[in-house]
């Protein structure tokens, strides 16, 4: 059973690592949730969380990133309620190990990202 869950966090990490940061720049000022997203995500991939906080982080943060969910993010208005309601478990299951340093970090990226030319319209 270890090694299955072990594959699977492998898994969503490889998802996260390929796809986090292009997902973020598209749902820019249209996920509300962004920053959780991204605290999240800096919990997950901070060597010092525990492996068992790390798995719930980082399968709630591969769901955000994964474009096939429940509830497809194209849909206006709904589109990122269930990848919000993921996060928002996953992150309330584990919060005292996103440190104010995750949270930190999640502003500063928030900004950068805010700050980039074409910020809202990249794919990449």
């Amino acid at each position: 059973m270890l090694g299955m869950e072990a594959t699977r966090v492998a898994g969503d990490e490889a998802v996260v690592r390929r796809g986090f940061w292009s997902k973020a720049r598209r749902v820019l000022g249209r996920a509300p949730f962004l920053d959780s997203a991204l605290a999240a995500y800096f919990c997950a991939t901070d060597p010092q969380t525990p492996p068992h906080v790390k798995a719930v982080v980082m399968g709630a943060v591969a769901y955000f990133v994964v474009p096939t969910d429940m509830i497809p993010d194209f849909i206006a208005g709904l589109g990122f309620i269930d990848d919000g309601a993921v996060l928002s478990v996953a992150v309330a299951s584990v919060r005292q190990h996103i440190t104010p340093a995750h949270h930190e970090r999640a502003r500063e990226s928030h900004e950068a990202l805010r700050n980039q030319p074409d910020s809202n319209n990249s794919d990449a």
